[in-house]
């Protein structure tokens, strides 16, 4: 009997040619390391015993803040020619031993449900420092009201002006979970698409690739595979995956009709997709309110249909998609910008209320939140976005949850880069999407399990 290690993919010793069953071979070892999925053996055409493994159904890897598998499975080394039916035997053993060690692994998280949630295009300088003075002006920021709009949104201390702008995220995530892209504390959340503007961001964080042929906000179905729709063919979460976007384009971002989960929209989506059901009122209402833009709709009925979904379908892996703080920066409109940050921030708040105060998703949900590109700085720029516009690269990033350590606001850590989330959420629910898709980025190993 013999106890050995080995990390990384299963490898040849698990695949013994019956001419080479001898005392000094191979045979009936079972060295495992790092494997995570179905795990068994089958006869295979030259005659050897070969496992059942799909690389595609995932592994845990060393390296990327994954918790990774590390054991010994004790291994039978013969002293003579194994009998088939013996060989049989060890080999049930060993299989019997990883299942117990890849069940114990995975019940490792804590996180058995996670949302991400993103709201298109606010900047990382609100979050970090709260309202600009110099935009609360008629000059800059198109407000009339100045000195009302200061009193209620600035302090001279930046740390007061983020506390009263985003409560939750400096009241409950500061304490509880993390914050990551404060440029000045040595922490930055890059876009690395090099496009700084909506559908390349969305694609990033998604699909986990920062891919280059995306260069538009055309409705064009993805071609990248996002990680939402691989969760949904992964055991116990088919089913159980669900959307609900603000953005026109974001359907198609999703690939809906590939993608195959319910996806809530007020717009058009492409044929095919699975439309997420919500009560008729609310969609009388978002069919006569499209008056604002003709791409986006105001944040309270993706609140509304978030919650639906919530009540309704339970699923174990949501993504919410707000949008408003975009389109009032693009008018200019630094009030309703503010505004619309701040309503963020309060459905961060409910949502989180919501879970915990659900027997369900208590004390098992972790939070992703986060935003599909940055904007240029004040006075001028920040109305904008793009390649010319170096600073709207910048991002932020927050994560809280049972598995995300509390460390509050971060320093001096790596850079992450925007590709990160998809494997992140993925992580989180102890599930490996680089597996599925190499090219895809590693997850922030700052927000997983130590």
């Amino acid at each position: 009997m013999e106890t050995r290690w080995l990390l990384g993919d299963y490898g040849p010793d698990l695949s013994v040619p019956k001419r080479k069953r001898t005392a000094r071979s191979e045979a009936g070892r079972c060295w495992v390391g790092g494997v995570v999925g179905r795990v068994g053996f089958k006869k295979g055409a030259a005659g050897n015993f070969v496992p059942r493994v799909a690389p595609a159904d995932g592994r845990l890897t060393d390296g990327w803040g994954v918790r990774t598998i590390r054991f010994a499975v004790t291994a039978f080394a013969l002293p003579r020619t194994p009998t088939l039916p013996g060989l049989h035997f060890r080999l049930a053993l060993c299989v019997l031993s990883v299942m117990g060690l890849l069940l114990s692994a995975q019940a490792a998280n804590k996180t058995r449900y996670v949302i991400l949630v993103t709201t298109d295009g606010l900047r990382q300088e609100e979050v970090f420092q709260g309202a600009e003075e110099i935009l609360i002006s008629k000059q800059y920021g198109n407000v009339g009201k100045t000195n009302e709009l200061k009193a209620e949104f600035w302090r001279p201390d930046p740390k007061q002006s983020r506390e009263v702008l985003f409560p939750f995220l400096w009241g409950t995530v500061a304490r509880q979970g993390q914050l990551l892209g404060n440029r000045a504390l040595g922490s930055e959340v890059r876009v690395t698409n090099g496009r700084n503007f909506s559908y390349p961001g969305y694609n990033e964080f998604l699909t986990g690739i920062a891919d280059p042929k995306i260069d538009s906000n055309d409705k064009v179905l993805n071609a990248n595979t996002n990680v939402f729709e691989w969760l949904n063919t992964r055991p116990g979460y088919r089913g159980k995956v669900a959307a609900v976007v603000n953005w026109d384009v974001l359907p198609w971002v999703l690939n809906g009709p590939r993608a195959g989960f319910p996806i809530w929209s007020g717009f058009d989506v492409p044929p095919g997709t699975r439309r997420l059901p919500v009560p008729r009122a609310l969609d009388e209402m978002v069919e006569h309110s499209k008056t604002l833009w003709s791409g986006v709709l105001l944040d309270t009925f993706v609140r509304y249909a978030a919650f639906h979904a919530i009540d309704t379908l339970q699923p174990r892996a949501l993504y919410v998609s707000y949008g408003e703080t975009d389109d009032w920066a693009h008018e200019g409109n630094y009030e309703r910008y503010l505004r619309s940050a701040q309503g963020f921030d309060r459905f961060l708040a409910d949502l989180w209320r919501r879970v915990q105060s659900t027997q369900r998703y208590r004390g098992k949900t972790s939070l992703v939140i986060t935003a599909d590109h940055g904007r240029g700085p004040a006075p001028v720029a920040w109305k904008n976005h793009g390649r010319e516009i170096t600073d709207s690269a910048y991002l932020w990033m927050a994560v809280i949850g049972p598995d995300t350590p509390a460390l509050g606001e971060r320093k001096g850590v790596p850079l992450v880069r925007q590709a990160q989330v998809a494997a992140t959420v993925a992580a989180l629910l102890g599930e490996d999407f680089n597996a599925a898709s190499p090219q895809a980025a590693p997850p922030v190993a700052e927000v997983l399990p130590r």
